[in-house]
Order: structure tokens, then C-alpha cells, then sequence
């Protein structure tokens, strides 16, 4: 007897981001899945989003928010949409300027029903220019920083990164989400605007027992930073508050010493390229994200002498 696989949401999140869709919603669209439905999640955009995808995408469904409420935000709107309104099985949380394989869902899906504490699964991300290399395969973990370098980063698919595997951290391009886990974690922490809210996510799911899988059957390829920009102050500026928020909300005191010095010998070096390069909000920026991220853990009771004495 024929079972009808697991219901699957693709949330493609989108703001301003009209001309990156066509290519994301077909390769979505045209997935080797029986059971699953495409949505785009428009993020207050000024650019006529809603009425493109509704136009040309009639397959797809859209939901329209009136502001921006950043990437946490956004995701979190589709992920209430996919889990508290129509009980699906999985989320699959997605960029908008990606090329997906018409094997990606189903290969998900696939690894990710091995084991209920499986809380998210990944597969390969391809730089969209350079189609056989590697952006990433996920995350290890580091001793200092604790989330670590992207696994495979620049290196040439030559079959090393074939076999399934469990990862300490991931970058969420792309990856499945399990209903169980979003119910008893909750989505994303709107915390963090932009920047390190799967880092956040990932550490609080770790805390519940759940795993992050690698399946290497699942493929993407990858724009990268279309929406921000890669070297943008706004980026910057999360760069340098976000990550030390998700150590002060998870690890020790003695933990973020180590973490804060080397976070701020991290943020020196563009720090001062900005400056000599006459580009003072890049430096403002850090500077302020760097600051803004104290001022959290003061006024969150996060933070203490205990974190630098």
C-alpha cells in the first residue's frame, strides 16, 4: 500500500527581492515531491513581490507583511503559517536567491525521517557562480568562538563529502525543520533582526537533544547575500553584536572571556581597513554593534563582572 510522504512547507523568504524569485520559485516548483506547497513570505517590500508571485505563480502562496520585521521575524510568520495553522510535517526554510535541485525535498525529507531527534537537516550548498564548488556542507564546532568554519568552503565536489553526517552547526541557506522541534523550541528569537539567529536556534535545539543532519543527496546552489550585501554596515553591525549575544545566552561566563577577546581582535582588523579606506560607518557600525550587544546583556542579566574578571 502507497503512503503519502511527509507534508512539506517551503518558506521562501523575501524583502525588496522581486528579481532573485523566478529562479528560486521554478526550481521549487519543479521538485521531484508529492507532497508539499511553496510559500513566499513577503517582508514588507516596496518592489510589487506580492503581486508578481500571485501573477506568475499562482501555484505558490503568498504571505503579505505590511513591515519589515527582518529575517527572524519574517521566517517566524511562514514557520506559524506551516506548523500552527496547517500542521505540516516539515518546514523547509529557504533563501530567495538560490537554485534548488529537483531532488533537494525529497532527499530531506528522506534523511531527516531516519530519526525522530533530528531537528534539522542540511545538504550541499554550491556557489551559484562557480557550480562545482563548495559554500559549505555545514559547521564544526570551535573551541574559542564555539560555532565554527563552514566545512568544504571553497573546495571542488570531488565525492569527500558523500557519506551522511551529523553536524555541530549549519547555516541555514537552506534546511528542513521538524514540527516536534519548532513546538518545543519555538521558532526564531527576533533578538536578532539579521545575522545569527540559526546559531541561536541551533544552540537551543542542541539544549533539547535534538541533531543537525548533513545528507549529501540534497543540493543548492547559492547567490549569496543578494538582500544585505556582503560587506554592507548593516551587516557589520549584527556581525559584531549577534554572536557574542548567543554566547552570553548559552555559555559560561569563563566561556565568553575567551570568546570576547578573540571577538574583538576579529572586529580590529575591518575596523581599521574602514577607517583607512575613509569609510567611517563600516567602523560606527562594529563599534556599535559591538556595544549594543553589552548593553543587551546588561539589561537581559546576561552579563557581569564574572564574564570579564
Amino acid at each position: 500500500m502507497h503512503s503519502t510522504p511527509k507534508s512539506v512547507c517551503v518558506l521562501i523568504l523575501s524583502y525588496n527581492g522581486k528579481p532573485l524569485l523566478e529562479e528560486a520559485l521554478n526550481s521549487y516548483l519543479a521538485n521531484d515531491y508529492e507532497n508539499y506547497k511553496v510559500c513566499v513570505i513577503d517582508n514588507g517590500s516596496s518592489d510589487g513581490t506580492e503581486d508578481y508571485v500571485k501573477q506568475y505563480f499562482p501555484d505558490a502562496h503568498v504571505i503579505r507583511l505590511n513591515k519589515n520585521v527582518g529575517y527572524s521575524g519574517g521566517l517566524n510568520a511562514g514557520l506559524s503559517y506551516a506548523f500552527d495553522e496547517n500542521n505540516y510535517d516539515y518546514a523547509l526554510i529557504t533563501n530567495n536567491d538560490v537554485k534548488a535541485d529537483k531532488e533537494l525535498v525529497k532527499e530531506l525529507v528522506r534523511e531527516a525521517d531516519k530519526d525522530e531527534k533530528t531537528g534539522f537537516t542540511i545538504g550541499k550548498v554550491y556557489f551559484y557562480d562557480h557550480p562545482d564548488t563548495f559554500q559549505t556542507v555545514g559547521k564544526g564546532e570551535h573551541p574559542v568562538r564555539w560555532n565554527g568554519g563552514h566545512i568544504g568552503n571553497m573546495e571542488k565536489d570531488n565525492g569527500q563529502y558523500d557519506m551522511p553526517a551529523q553536524r555541530s552547526f549549519c547555516d541555514d541557506i537552506y534546511w528542513l525543520v521538524k514540527r516536534e522541534l519548532y513546538k518545543k523550541s519555538g521558532g526564531y528569537d527576533t533578538t536578532f533582526f539579521l545575522q545569527c539567529e540559526d546559531y541561536d536556534w541551533q544552540a537551543r535545539a542542541r539544549k533539547l537533544g535534538y541533531k543537525i543532519m548533513y545528507t549529501p543527496f540534497a543540493k543548492l546552489w547559492h547567490k549569496e547575500s543578494m538582500t544585505i550585501g556582503k560587506s554592507s554596515p548593516e551587516k557589520a553591525y549584527y556581525d559584531a553584536r549577534n554572536p557574542a549575544i548567543v554566547i552570553m545566552k548559552h555559555k559560561t561566563p569563563e566561556f565568553f572571556k575567551s570568546f570576547f577577546r578573540d571577538h574583538i581582535k576579529k572586529n580590529f582588523k575591518p575596523v581599521i581597513k574602514s577607517i583607512v579606506k575613509l569609510k567611517p560607518a563600516m567602523a560606527y557600525n562594529i563599534f556599535k554593534g559591538l556595544a549594543s550587544s553589552l548593553i543587551w546583556g546588561i539589561k537581559n542579566k546576561k552579563l557581569s563582572l564574572r564574564h570579564f574578571i
